[in-house]
């Protein structure tokens, strides 16, 4: 399966368990990488809710609310950008390939998708063999507009 290029330096690890209250802590592991790596502090913002918003994704819907399955969380820089990629075990399917969700403000999610699109210069849903699922994030370290809205189907 295609991987994702290795870092040019330092790097974040971690696996935690499935389970919502985890989420804060490694949204907050990443946006403090994201302002070393020198993005301004909106792009932080913007990447700290897009990570909260896939791990919630991955917990609702690859692993179906279960709190003890491992997601695997990665953040580097390279190339002026930096990569974030969450690495579930679950169900397989691909959030790119699903129809967009009409925004109905009276009804409780949905816009997790909507922010990763919005918000990252680049999302890509890489399907594992193993029937799981490698999301890769990328935000450029320049202007948050420049380049958005690039998703890519594997």
């Amino acid at each position: 399966m295609t991987q994702p290029a290795q870092p040019t330096s330092p790097q974040m690890d971690v696996t935690i368990p499935s389970d919502p209250a985890r989420i804060a802590e490694v949204r907050k592991d990443v946006e403090q990488m994201a302002t070393q790596s020198g993005l301004d502090e909106q792009a932080v913002a913007e990447v700290g809710l897009c990570v909260n918003e896939a791990l919630a994704n991955v917990i609702r819907h690859a692993y179906a609310g279960a709190k003890d399955r491992p997601i695997l969380v990665r953040a580097y820089c390279q190339d002026r950008m930096l990569v974030v990629t969450i690495r579930d075990w679950g169900n397989g399917v691909n959030p790119a390939t699903l129809p967009p969700r009409p925004f109905d403000p009276l009804e409780p999610g949905g816009l997790g998708l909507i922010c990763l699109r919005r918000m990252m210069n680049e999302v890509t849903y890489v399907p594992q063999g193993d029937g799981g699922m490698l999301l890769v994030m990328k935000k450029a370290k320049q202007h948050p507009d420049a380049g958005r809205n690039s998703e890519r189907v594997q």
